[in-house]
């Protein structure tokens, strides 16, 4: 598997999995003139998306989700509560799916795993390569962590991860005080402290990249958030792991292994 982060934060997010012949999106909070722009940087075609999987329904996750649909005919799934949000789907090709029970994509199996947001019925999403065994997981928007998250996204080989705000720079900067606390709350979004802790946990032998999402334009930087995340990783037995920021105006990737990397080699022992 391999996945690209086509943009990332509070204008908008869209990942792309790429699994052989199956291509999924993650999100698709660009309209569809964007997401085509961005695609044709990896050289996929629109038409050659299998399905979307939306998260939550907050527009920078899900603006170009219909109007997508209805321009090349893609699959949508998301939680009921999720879809119920979005206006204008196709019911014939809109699929509502329960938290933590698995379905197939093309190659893949992907569950949605319930996650702390102040969203209807948020998710974060799990995807595994049937024949090798490769797991991604992708959490976007959380406040906090749940134990079905840590128990979903034990044993990744590939962990994309909310790390929004550095927290100094959030109580220091431009927002109003209660804005402030709703990003900080548990229903809002991690910090770099909370998801380089959670990255540490969630660190094993299998994991070989960590791709940091939404990162906040006025409260965060690259620069913080990978130096938080490596400095976590340092402290544990795992060494190899790459650590990417994603970006909100440019397409960065691939991450992963399109063979099924060292899960598959551990398989074939």
């Amino acid at each position: 598997m391999k996945a690209w982060a086509l943009g990332s934060g509070s204008r908008g997010n869209a990942i792309l999995l790429e699994c052989g012949g199956t291509r999924v999106l993650i999100d698709a909070g660009f309209a569809p003139r964007a997401l085509a722009r961005r695609l044709a940087t990896v050289h996929v075609p629109p038409e050659s998306i299998e399905a979307v999987v939306v998260t939550h329904e907050h527009v920078d996750h899900s603006r170009g989700v219909a109007a997508a649909q209805a321009k090349w005919g893609w699959r949508v799934v998301g939680s009921a509560g999720t879809l119920a949000g979005i206006g204008g789907l196709d019911a014939r090709r809109t699929i509502a799916v329960a938290p933590a029970r698995a379905f197939a994509i093309g190659a893949l199996d992907v569950e949605l795993v319930r996650v702390p947001h102040d969203a209807a019925e948020p998710t974060a999403v799990l995807a595994t390569v049937r024949r090798s065994g490769f797991r991604a997981g992708c959490a976007h928007d959380l406040g906090s962590v749940s134990g079905a998250l840590r128990r979903a996204f034990t044993g990744l080989d590939l962990l994309l991860l909310e790390s929004n705000h550095d927290e100094a720079l959030l109580r220091s900067g431009p927002y109003p005080p209660f804005l402030q606390d709703r990003i900080a709350s548990r229903t809002g979004h991690l910090s770099n402290r909370q998801s380089s802790g959670l990255a540490r946990e969630l660190a094993g032998p299998s994991l070989r990249a960590l791709v940091l999402l939404h990162l906040s334009e006025v409260n965060n930087t690259p620069e913080h958030a990978t130096h938080a995340a490596t400095m976590s990783l340092a402290g544990t037995r795992v060494r190899g792991v790459a650590v990417a920021a994603a970006a909100q105006d440019r397409v960065v990737g691939p991450f992963g292994d399109a063979r099924g990397g060292a899960r598959q080699l551990r398989l074939a022992l």
